[in-house]
């Protein structure tokens, strides 16, 4: 079809992607690079973007091969030389990476710590604490918005959030929660990223009530679902309450 870029819905090897777009003569990218990339984009704070760069760096290092070493040792044959040039520039490029690592996970690390400490604060407040939870772009930055007057962007495209916002919100007279946005799910979502936004989703850990925000008017609204649920399973406490909220109601089907 003269295409300039082929997506890939499941992950590819270094050498599978090398090896298609050697065939294909165009740009060749796996799923999860797509993730990646969007991640980056909508990475706003500091910890965002080392959270986004630590799951990027993950996902690089394993995909370093032999056949990602340049053309120039590809077309330098099979001799003893040539062998030991090639794995002393792999190994550079893989401690270079390793050092990377370190780096953004010691700043990852010290970021957490504080994080913590305001986590424990509020639950030493006595408040009780709520978790906007759901599939990504299902209007979960657009409900604390409505509820809080939180004035954060909110914005009808995937993975907006990625940054934990709270704010408090009376209920009634006697009952005022902290209530807390979390970056969105995705079906599949890369376990790299789950790593490396493991302190952002502690939210869920910490929260007496879930609030699932479902895109009702979503076609696949029921696959969605499943999958917020599985993850809620992983990340959660055991028995914490799940109110689901529909929304977007306004787009779905009179019948």
């Amino acid at each position: 079809h003269g295409a300039d870029c082929v997506v890939f819905f499941h992950d590819l090897s270094a050498g599978q992607v090398q090896a298609i777009a050697d065939i294909l003569d165009c740009e060749v990218i796996d799923r999860t690079t797509v993730i990646l990339d969007l991640f980056s984009r909508r990475a706003r704070t500091k910890e965002a973007q080392l959270q986004v760069e630590m799951a990027r760096l993950n996902y690089l290092l394993p995909k370093l091969s032999q056949r990602d070493l340049g053309s120039d040792q590809q077309r330098g044959g099979s001799g003893v030389k040539n062998k030991g040039k090639g794995e002393g520039r792999l190994q550079l490029q893989q401690r270079g990476i390793k050092k990377k690592i370190s780096v953004v996970k010691k700043e990852l690390e010290q970021l957490a710590k504080e994080q913590k400490l305001r986590s424990e604060k509020r639950m030493n407040s006595s408040l009780k604490r709520v978790a906007l939870v759901g599939y990504t772009n299902a209007g979960k930055s657009t409900l604390l918005n409505q509820l809080t007057d939180a004035g954060i962007p909110a914005n009808n495209r995937l993975f907006d959030t990625l940054d934990t916002t709270s704010r408090q919100l009376t209920v009634s007279d006697n009952l005022v929660v902290i209530l807390s946005d979390t970056v969105g799910f995705i079906a599949k979502l890369p376990h790299h990223l789950v790593d490396a936004f493991r302190a952002t989703l502690e939210e869920l850990e910490y929260a007496d009530l879930l609030l699932h925000v479902i895109d009702s008017a979503d076609p696949n609204r029921e696959e969605h679902i499943a999958v917020v649920d599985s993850l809620i399973l992983k990340l959660a406490k055991p028995g914490t309450k799940i109110l689901r909220c529909y929304n977007k109601a306004d787009l779905v089907p009179a019948e």
